[in-house]
């Protein structure tokens, strides 16, 4: 499955780490009770109390975030379509656009209202829509999370808000891990970004209630979140030189705390890794194709993705690979025909890449065979 590719992908990542963890200066002192930060490729760098349970707030809303994304990019929901508000969803408390019961909105613009605003009631109207009442929408979350390797999580709606004595439960983590798949959809960064904005055709304001928008370089999302039991609360993310990453805080003491760890960690990133970009070009020129009816077949290696590595570690990466002098017809499309191996400063393997043909080549027939023996002997007389 996809997504046990990717958690192999971030643990061969991980090792690399490890193994070079005692040359990495020790993180500040932090006044939130749990922290982690992860480089956007699911390498974890650095985790304070990442396992604990505690409540998210708003940071909920980054699996309702990820579950629109999913059914947008999916085909089963369109930006377009048209989002009703129901009695349930206008109820909701905390922050929200005043959601009328029976008001429609489109998809984009209650995204646009969750995403800036952390409109609760918005949150409530898309999971309706999505799933057909909120509770099944939870269960969706809840399954997700669990997909994606959360072990410390209960959703128990799709907002963050208590719920008749019931508590959303995750950790730092887990955030850290759905953060990280929210972002493998590029296009949320287009609302998570978004600074100051307007609905209801420029009728109610939205401001985006992620402050370090505008004090921190970089930064491009995700989300906040506060209730009083929650303390302060964020998925912060940030791209510098190609590097992005998400600093997760949570139960902080106050907003200046929040903002302060988040940037401790995101400077700590910034300071000590960088992404690498291995350059498999090396490994992909023609090979000679043994009576093919072309001479060559083209090679391909698979997508070598971006690994995020020490800054001292980038300089000594490589690129090894194995690959016959030749292959004999027929060759198929997409076979794997040989093996490139990133490799660390000491030679050892951090990622392997499947080199794979290019085209399909067909092999001689007896008739083709023929005909070529017939030429080279009239060449010859």
């Amino acid at each position: 499955m996809k997504w046990m590719r990717r958690a192999l992908c971030t643990l061969l990542c991980g090792c690399v780490l490890f193994s070079q963890a005692a040359a990495l200066p020790e993180m500040g002192a932090l006044k939130s009770k749990a922290a982690a930060l992860y480089a956007a490729d699911g390498t974890e760098l650095y985790a304070y109390h990442a396992d604990e349970p505690l409540q998210p707030a708003s940071v909920t809303k980054i699996m309702t975030m990820l579950l629109i994304m999913e059914a947008v990019d999916s085909g089963r929901a369109s930006l377009d379509d048209m989002v009703t508000g129901s009695a349930h969803a206008a109820s909701m408390g905390g922050t929200q656009i005043w959601l009328k019961e029976g008001e429609q909105l489109t998809l984009d613009e209650m995204l646009k209202a969750i995403a800036v605003g952390s409109a609760n009631d918005c949150a409530v109207a898309v999971a309706e829509h999505l799933a057909g009442s909120e509770a099944a929408f939870v269960e969706q979350m809840n399954a997700r999370a669990k997909e994606l390797g959360c072990t410390g999580t209960t959703f128990v709606n799709a907002n963050g808000l208590d719920t008749d004595g019931q508590k959303t439960l995750t950790t730092a983590h887990d955030l850290a891990l759905i953060s990280v798949e929210l972002l493998r959809h590029p296009k949320i960064i287009d609302y998570t970004s978004i600074w100051m904005d307007t609905i209801r055709n420029g009728a109610f304001g939205l401001a985006n209630t992620n402050k370090m928008l505008r004090k921190y370089d970089g930064m491009i999302g995700l989300k906040t979140g506060y209730i009083s039991e929650a303390g302060f609360c964020i998925s912060a993310a940030a791209e510098r030189d190609g590097l992005t990453l998400i600093a997760v805080v949570m139960a902080a003491p106050d907003k200046d705390a929040r903002t302060a760890d988040a940037s401790q960690l995101l400077n700590y990133g910034f300071a000590n890794f960088a992404a690498y970009t291995p350059d498999v070009s090396a490994a992909c020129g023609d090979l000679p194709v043994v009576l093919g009816k072309q001479p060559t077949v083209g090679v391909a290696c698979d997508d070598p993705g971006t690994l995020t590595v020490q800054k001292e570690q980038a300089a000594g990466m490589t690129v090894a690979f194995d690959r016959p002098d030749s292959i004999e017809a027929p060759v198929t499309k997409g076979e794997q025909i040989g093996t490139a191996r990133v490799l660390d400063a000491d030679g050892k393997t951090v990622r392997e890449l499947a080199l794979r043909a290019a085209a399909d080549v067909e092999r001689l027939g007896f008739l083709d065979l023929f005909g070529a023996l017939c030429r080279a002997a009239g060449g010859g007389a």
